[in-house]
């Protein structure tokens, strides 16, 4: 390693300064410097540049296991335990470094919904159960609110919309462009927590009318709609924790590419078997 480093920075100081201070021989290090390069350092050296594409291509979010399923996909034989050494080694690490606080607002009247899930967040199926929530962005022009729902078959965000405002017509908004988008039959069932916006007469008539079954948390604990919650987990460790927004278009079009074009479409899961929400329901739909 100390060879290494000299050989790295011989252009700002001199090796035989270097040496002096890491205490090795100038002749031990130009000895190292001159041997052939060994079968397997050639070898890490190519596999460390595809963890580096991989790593740039998940947006720095995979860490070791991720990146070694990934490398695995594509063909390039290779084990988790060295991928996580070379990543190591060379100062490869997930950005993901803030932990996400809940912040939400509990309204102390009943619930208008039972609970149907009680946090069972399983679903054999696609559009069986869609879940749903609301959380804020903060931009230096003021605050942007996202409201999603996420099918819990396959993760994957089917319904989604932004304002300035964290209103009943913003989560109808997120309703409108899943129904749109997934045309469900009825019996689906809708999971929220107890926020207005879901408890609104208008809102639980939307729901009506499309035949879903609304579905509410019984208590405060924000477990009780944790596949939502992880999502905003992610979302704001993997994107918005990153970024000084200036404007809500700004983190609009941010957040746009983060759900469509790379948790959707790019980003392997665990819970499903490391692999895309679109790719999960392209292979059930194919089976």
């Amino acid at each position: 390693m100390k060879y290494a480093f000299i050989r790295v920075h011989q252009r700002r100081f001199t090796v035989s300064a270097m040496c002096r201070v890491l205490q090795v021989s100038r002749s031990g290090y130009y000895d190292w410097r001159d041997r052939p390069e060994c079968r397997r350092r050639r070898e890490d050296r190519g596999l460390l540049l595809d963890i580096g594409r991989v790593h740039a291509a998940s947006r720095r979010n995979y860490g070791a296991r991720k990146t070694w399923v990934a490398l695995n996909d594509e063909g390039i034989a290779c084990g988790r335990d060295r991928v996580a050494r070379l990543r190591r080694e060379n100062g490869i690490e997930a950005q993901r470094k803030t932990r996400f606080r809940i912040i939400t607002e509990h309204h102390k009247t009943a619930p208008p919904a039972p609970d149907r899930l009680q946090r069972c967040f399983m679903a054999v199926a696609p559009d069986q159960v869609w879940v749903g929530d609301i959380t804020f962005i903060r931009t230096r022009e003021g605050w942007l609110f996202l409201a999603v729902l996420v099918d819990l078959f396959s993760r994957r965000v089917v319904g989604w919309a932004m304002g300035s405002r964290a209103t009943e017509a913003l989560a109808s908004d997120a309703l409108k462009m899943a129904l749109q988008q997934r045309r469900p039959q009825p019996g689906l069932v809708h999971h929220t927590d107890r926020g207005a916006q879901y408890a609104a007469t208008e809102y639980r008539g939307r729901l009506v009318s499309a035949g879903m079954l609304p579905s509410m948390n019984e208590g405060k604990d924000p477990r009780d709609n944790a596949v939502a919650e992880s999502f905003f987990s992610n979302l704001k460790n993997e994107l918005i924790h990153h970024h000084d927004f200036a404007t809500r278009n700004d983190a609009r079009a941010a957040i746009f590419d983060y759900m469509e074009l790379f948790y959707n479409r790019q980003r392997i899961h665990q819970s499903l078997g490391d692999k895309t929400p679109e790719q999960f329901e392209r292979e059930w739909f194919d089976s």
